[in-house]
């Protein structure tokens, strides 16, 4: 009977420390620099889940490697305790066939929910000649191998879409990679740096600065925060649509209880107002929110560009 009670207590126990959980700061990691999209994004989105939560959630910057040296942290190093947790982008599912990995995110991570989608907005300096994407496309197959691109980095959405782009138009464009989109502005308003895709949210504020001027959006439709930016589709490149997305993980082993207090933290979190306005002057569009169903579309995401990998329009990086 002892036993009985003791095994009883102990399960007890258990069960009160589950349903604590948090009982401590949550740290959020981010994989990429400071002033991008997923840093403008991952702030409002921590302090939200906070407020679900009743326990701090902690944004911490760990940029490099394309978002590779913060998602094998989460991956491999921190406690699958559930108070570590990744906010990545499409680069998670792109390096996974880009290049060798120290970990595979199908295998070490665990879904918590995706919050939405960004378009790309191919930006050039105010001082550049160019007036659309049209007069960039000509001027590179004038003088092949010349015109060079900036990117967050091998693999983010900033160097696929110009590996994109040079395929759909047969172009040599010259990749510069950067440590987050940030770091590309001062070379490409002075011109050292002909272009760069980046996502709306960190381009928004240059664009109105009139420090850079806005060729086109790589989304299905015009943006709202930009109107009269064309899409590439409007540009002479139909079906041109390219994307990266947000969304949150954490280490495979993490418990259930607390995956699912940090999945319902997170779909609080953006179906809040002021979040779901923030988000779209962003221009932000839906991707399935729910662990389950982010989780499919993340696995699709990794065989699609597995396929764009085999079929040679994108090159893996060495």
């Amino acid at each position: 009977m002892k036993r009985l009670l003791g095994l009883l207590a102990a399960f007890a126990a258990s069960a009160a420390m589950a349903q604590k959980f948090p009982s401590r700061p949550v740290t959020m990691i981010v994989p990429y620099a400071a002033g991008g999209s997923a840093d403008v994004v991952a702030r409002p989105v921590a302090a939200e889940m906070a407020k679900v939560l009743g326990e701090n959630v902690v944004v911490e910057l760990r940029p490099g490697a394309g978002g590779n040296i913060g998602a094998e942290y989460v991956a491999k190093s921190a406690r699958a305790d559930g108070y570590t947790i990744l906010l990545a982008s499409l680069s998670l599912a792109t390096n996974v066939s880009l290049m060798k990995l120290p970990f595979d995110p199908r295998k070490d991570l665990a879904p918590i929910g995706g919050i939405c989608t960004f378009p790309n907005v191919l930006v050039v300096s105010a001082q550049d000649p160019a007036r659309s994407l049209r007069d960039i496309v000509e001027r590179a197959r004038e003088q092949p191998g010349k015109l060079t691109y900036g990117s967050s980095g091998p693999g983010t959405s900033s160097h696929l879409a110009g590996e994109l782009l040079a395929a759909a138009a047969n172009l040599e464009l010259v990749h510069v990679p950067y440590k987050g989109s940030g770091a590309v502005y001062p070379d490409l308003i002075a011109r050292r740096v002909t272009m760069l895709f980046d996502l709306m949210g960190s381009a928004s504020g240059h664009i109105k600065g009139g420090q850079v001027k806005a060729l086109a959006t790589t989304g299905a439709r015009r943006a709202a925060a930009l109107p009269d930016v064309p899409t590439f589709s409007e540009s002479g490149f139909p079906g041109f649509q390219f994307g990266a997305w947000l969304g949150l993980f954490a280490p495979d082993e993490a418990p259930k209880d607390a995956l699912a207090r940090l999945e319902d933290a997170m779909l609080k979190a953006i179906a809040t107002p002021e979040m779901k306005t923030r988000l779209a002057q962003m221009g932000g569009e839906p991707i399935p929110a729910r662990a389950a169903d982010f989780w499919k579309f993340f696995n699709e995401d990794v065989e699609r560009y597995a396929g764009l990998v085999r079929e040679g329009k994108v090159k893996p990086i060495q």
